[in-house]
């Protein structure tokens, strides 16, 4: 008898438990069209000031990459991630790079290590800390490297940057460099959403 009564409860546990592990860890993806969330979130960037996405974006619009210093999958895109933030820089395109793994804060994504991590590789657009890893449940993000490309009017790309993260040499489509060329035009891109394929930003849960 008390087995039997026992069986429900542990059903409604087990149930509540699981619920309230899906709205915590369950976030809505922005959609083709949205503006700039959380647009005046400051962050902290690698040269100590305090930036938001509106300090970041331009005229012509923002690109957004949820980045790491240890991802293999960013690893695998370092020269193609320098390329295309370069490119930013160079058509008068916002770009930022967000490190969002509040996870690993005392690891290798310290803003320490994010400092000589942004050293390392040259680069020339904004990196900052996500506190909370909040941008990132903003934008429903969920990957690294994972992309959103904003024009003035709002997103007009997301997902990965091209065809083949683990073969820059063997890339088809580059997904994310079609996307800019269309910023630069006043266009959209052909393909406006792609699967970002990388490691899981490292939240704390």
């Amino acid at each position: 008898m008390k087995k039997l009564i026992l069986l429900p409860l542990i059903a409604i546990v087990v149930t509540t438990i699981y619920s309230f592990s899906i709205k915590k860890t369950n976030f809505d993806e922005i959609t083709i069209a949205s503006t700039l969330p959380q647009a005046d979130l400051k962050m902290k960037d690698v040269s100590g000031k305090d930036i938001s996405l509106n300090d970041a974006k331009t005229a012509k619009g923002l690109l957004v990459i949820f980045s790491c210093n240890t991802c293999p999958y960013v690893k695998l895109s370092e020269t193609r991630i320098k390329e295309y933030t370069d490119y930013c820089a160079t058509n008068g395109i916002g770009c930022i790079l967000i490190n969002s793994n509040e996870a690993q804060r005392v690891e290798d994504d310290s803003f320490d290590a994010m400092v000589k991590y942004y050293t390392a590789q040259n680069l020339k657009c904004f990196y900052t800390v996500d506190a909370k890893s909040t941008l990132a449940n903003a934008f429903g993000a969920t990957r690294t490297p994972q992309c959103f490309l904003f024009n003035a009017k709002g997103l007009i790309y997301k997902g990965a940057i091209d065809d083949n993260v683990k073969d820059a040499s063997a890339v088809k489509v580059t997904y994310l460099k079609d996307a800019l060329n269309a910023v630069i035009k006043g266009a959209n891109p052909a393909i406006q959403e792609t699967k970002s394929i990388g490691c899981s930003i490292k939240r704390v849960e």
